[in-house]
């Protein structure tokens, strides 16, 4: 039994035989994320999306309201659409940067 605990601490402590996919740095950072559009405040430059994970940002799916750089991105998005985005922290806002229609 002695020497049954050294090796179980040792085990524990190992490195796990299973690999974690790993991301490039390039492709998280223009990796794009799936929504839907909940609100769209034109005037303000803010979009409301309930996302999926954004793996670039290492965030989880919710809802949240984005700023939007340009505004002008806004332009043929509407409420209910589903989109492919990209979000970058710019000031630290999180900021949709790309929006484009899911097919």
């Amino acid at each position: 039994m002695k020497k049954l605990i050294p090796l179980l601490a040792a085990l524990a402590l190992a490195t796990p035989l299973y690999a974690q996919p790993v991301t490039p740095p390039a492709v998280q950072s223009s990796a794009m994320s799936e929504g839907v559009v909940r609100k769209i405040d034109v005037a303000n430059g803010k979009i409301t999306l309930r996302h999926g994970p954004l793996v670039n940002l290492d965030m989880p799916p919710m809802t949240m309201v984005f700023r939007v750089q340009p505004p002008a991105l806004l332009s043929g998005i509407k409420v209910g659409d589903k989109v492919k985005f990209h979000v970058e922290q710019i000031d630290g806002t999180y900021t949709v940067t790309a929006i484009q229609a899911a097919p």
